[in-house]
């Protein structure tokens, strides 16, 4: 197997090593989150018991825990005080990020408490092992958009449009390349050594079929250093920098070190310098329920290893 920008038997076996472990850490974080993951649970504790977990399997987050709930589709993480719960009669999606050194496994499931439901969430599952059997060196990432559109379609549901896998690099979760979850949409071809997160969203048939931006933003990230006003926000933005680097953080996360009207402040500057980038709560524009289903895979010659 060559894996891209990696030199030398042993930067390639490290390369390994490391995704495989992210992978595992991973697999165990989504095994958890279905049994916790219940009626009534707070959606916080939900939250901060799968990432207190990463730590103690021996990683670190490589982005929030998202929980998705019903048409919540992507980007929904706790905020500080958060009060919702997990709804009966809802459909929840957990999508998990955990990094070792910057090597990133990225993993999503469904659980579903709503019977009728429950096809829809077996759609993702089954266009996700559609697209994993297409995915080989050469393979078109159009070709595997239209694997996973002909296989949510055959059970009676419709994609997500504007909503793609993508390709992974090391402290990078998106580096250019999609893998769309509808065909002809996209140019480009996947090639070996590429590691991709891979994953079909679902909604109903009737849906609009789209994500559109809610007002809510609970992620962000770190973009460039600019010249700031306030002292406290160059201070979050060095603990940012220092402890996240580029990828994805949530502002609870900041709690225990600053106050809060202190992170609330900063970060309107910080947003509004471009310090930051934040993320918008995605959201089925047509307000039906979504389903999800990932994972990361690395390209090898004869065709893709699951990691997660």
């Amino acid at each position: 197997m060559e894996l891209l920008n990696v030199d030398g038997v042993d930067q390639v076996s490290e390369f390994l090593e490391k995704y495989l472990e992210a992978g595992r850490i991973a697999a165990k974080l989504k095994d958890e989150a279905k049994r916790i993951v219940k009626v009534d649970t707070p959606l916080l504790e939900i939250c901060e018991r799968l990432e207190e977990s990463t730590f103690k399997l021996g990683g670190e987050p490589a982005f929030p825990v998202n929980i998705g709930v019903d048409d919540v589709t992507a980007h929904y993480t706790s905020p500080p005080e958060d009060g919702g719960k997990i709804p009966e009669g809802s459909i929840v999606k957990v999508d998990l990020g955990i990094h070792i050194q910057g090597y990133i496994a990225d993993t999503a499931v469904t659980i579903t408490f709503n019977p009728n439901l429950e096809d829809l969430a077996a759609s993702t599952e089954e266009a996700l092992g559609a697209a994993l059997e297409a995915i080989k060196p050469g393979a078109r990432v159009s070709q595997i958009g239209a694997v996973i559109e002909k296989t949510i379609n055959r059970f009676g549901y419709k994609p997500i449009r504007n909503l793609m896998g993508h390709r992974i690099e090391r402290y990078s979760l998106h580096t250019g390349k999609s893998i769309p979850n509808v065909s002809g949409i996209e140019a480009g071809t996947v090639l070996e050594g590429e590691v991709y997160a891979v994953e079909p969203f679902a909604t109903l048939q009737d849906a609009a079929g789209l994500v559109r931006d809610s007002p809510q933003r609970y992620i962000f990230r770190y973009v460039k250093e600019r010249r700031l006003k306030s002292k406290d926000a160059r201070a979050i933005l060095e603990h940012v920098r220092n402890s996240y680097r580029t990828l994805p953080f949530a502002s609870r996360w900041l709690a225990a070190r600053f106050p809060r009207d202190v992170v609330e402040r900063s970060f309107k500057e910080m947003i509004e310098s471009r310090c930051i980038h934040s993320y918008n709560v995605l959201v089925e524009a047509s307000g039906k329920p979504v389903a999800q289903a990932e994972h990361t895979v690395i390209v090898e010659r004869d065709g893709c290893r699951v990691i997660t």
